[in-house]
């Protein structure tokens, strides 16, 4: 089921949406269809009832020299007013509508005789030669309520001199004629417009997600200086709160773990050049050992400084010349270098010198040689530094990111430092919102891929 559903909330919320209100209209279209002509026909009875005990009290009020002029005003179009000296319908019909329209008029006007027909199309034309009524109507097919009232108080049917009759013609529209035309138009122009206000409204909701997304992304690549507004809904503003409050405790943990890596770093110094003046001091074949042992302490003590120091720059963010930068950084170590125009990212230019510097030091150190190649692919520039060395063993590729591990296993100085530069490098390379990683090459070599995002013109 999953499968099916668009992948994003806002089409999601607008498939929602588009299914409520189909649904919302078939049912309004079927209860419109079934329930119409019903709702029509009892206001069109409350409306010709109304009319009726109004015209009685009223014709019995004036001369019968009135009566003509008050017959032709009170008749419209669909609703036929005649007085006559007999009735137009004899005898209320059998049906329950008709007897039911009786008895609401003769509760309405209490004492008079009423007959009440609703009739079908086979017998309406005989009331209206009855009543001398030769007007169009405008109901082809007409449902016609036709009623007679005695205008004599107190007078029976046989003795009545004059009585009111209304024939009433239920037009077109109302008889329940499917439209289906204008309900696809309905429907169509609702959806259009409740999609509309809906998506904006989504939009407009979610575009705090998409920001706490990005951040979030960025912070997983190391930045901890990026932040979230706080505003929008409640509900938005409590995560975004909540992601700047992380984001401030997590700097604050790795500013203190760098400060204390620095300070242990700094603090080894004295004590190691202590040990030192006194192996010095020892016969050469007792101090040789001694004084490795003491190098090696103090090329971990230094990476530690360089490490926390590496990580905590301070530097500003600006545009770099990538093809400069490389081009500069292989000619002072003569490495050969090639590119696919000139690429641009938004970094720190000294952080920047200083990852790639290391990776083409490290391929020169171990491999011998360093080929950089510089490319655009997928919005992004890709630096590849390879070497025509004996490689790394790929169960150990991944860790040789770690801090204090070495592709060679011994500490000299002569031959390396302490395992940190990989790990600086990946740090920063993060911190820019790109990725590191190392691969071996066919038949030999590694290859260290660095990719950044591209300065958005």
């Amino acid at each position: 089921m999953g499968r099916l559903l668009p992948d994003s909330l806002t089409w999601r919320f607008a498939l929602l949406l588009a299914a409520a209100l189909i649904a919302a209209n078939v049912v309004a279209g079927v209860l419109l269809s079934t329930q119409r002509q019903r709702l029509d026909d009892a206001a069109r009875e409350a409306r010709e009832i109304e009319r009726i005990t109004s015209l009685v009290p009223a014709l019995e009020a004036v001369s019968r020299s009135a009566w003509r002029a008050i017959e032709r005003d009170a008749s419209t179009r669909f609703s036929r007013i005649r007085i006559t000296e007999s009735p137009v319908v004899e005898a209320t019909a059998s049906d329950a509508r008709s007897r039911e329209l009786a008895q609401r008029i003769m509760e309405a006007l209490p004492g008079r005789s009423v007959a009440v027909a609703v009739v079908d199309r086979s017998k309406w034309y005989s009331f209206r030669r009855r009543a001398g009524d030769r007007h169009e109507t405008g109901a082809d097919e007409p449902d016609t309520i036709a009623v007679s009232v005695a205008l004599d108080p107190g007078a029976g049917a046989e003795r009545a001199e004059a009585w009111l009759n209304l024939m009433s013609f239920a037009p077109r529209h109302m008889r329940g004629e499917a439209r289906p035309g204008a309900m696809l138009t309905i429907l169509v122009l609702s959806l259009v417009a409740v999609l509309g206000a809906g998506l904006l409204l989504v939009r407009h909701l979610t575009r705090p997600l998409a920001a706490l997304a990005e951040a979030a992304r960025a912070a997983g690549r190391g930045d901890r200086s990026v932040r979230v507004p706080e505003d929008g809904v409640r509900e938005m503003r409590a995560a975004a709160s909540a992601f700047n409050d992380m984001q401030a405790r997590i700097a604050g943990f790795d500013a203190e773990r760098m400060r204390t890596l620095a300070a242990v770093g700094h603090d080894l110094r004295t004590p190691i050049t202590s040990l030192r003046i006194r192996a010095e001091m020892l016969d050469e074949a007792e101090a040789a050992p001694i004084i490795r042992t003491l190098d090696e302490m103090t090329v971990m003590a230094e990476g530690l400084i360089a490490y926390a120091k590496g990580i905590q720059d301070a530097e500003t963010v600006q545009p770099v010349d990538l093809t400069d930068l490389l081009d500069r950084l292989c000619r002072e170590r003569g490495a050969a270098f090639s590119g696919e125009g000139r690429l641009a990212v938004d970094g720190k230019p000294v952080a920047l010198g200083r990852v790639f510097s290391n990776l083409i030091d490290n391929a020169i150190r171990y491999g011998g040689s360093a080929t950089v190649f510089l490319c655009q692919r997928d919005g992004e520039a890709v630096v590849s530094v390879s070497d025509d060395g004996p490689g790394i063993p790929a169960e150990r590729l991944e860790s040789m990111f770690e801090p204090f591990v070495r592709g060679e296993e011994s500490r000299s100085a002569q031959t390396g430092g302490a395992g940190l530069g990989l790990s600086i490098a990946r740090s920063l390379v993060l911190a820019h919102g790109g990725s590191l990683r190392l691969e071996n090459r066919a038949p030999r070599g590694l290859c260290a891929t660095v990719t950044l995002p591209l300065r958005k013109p």
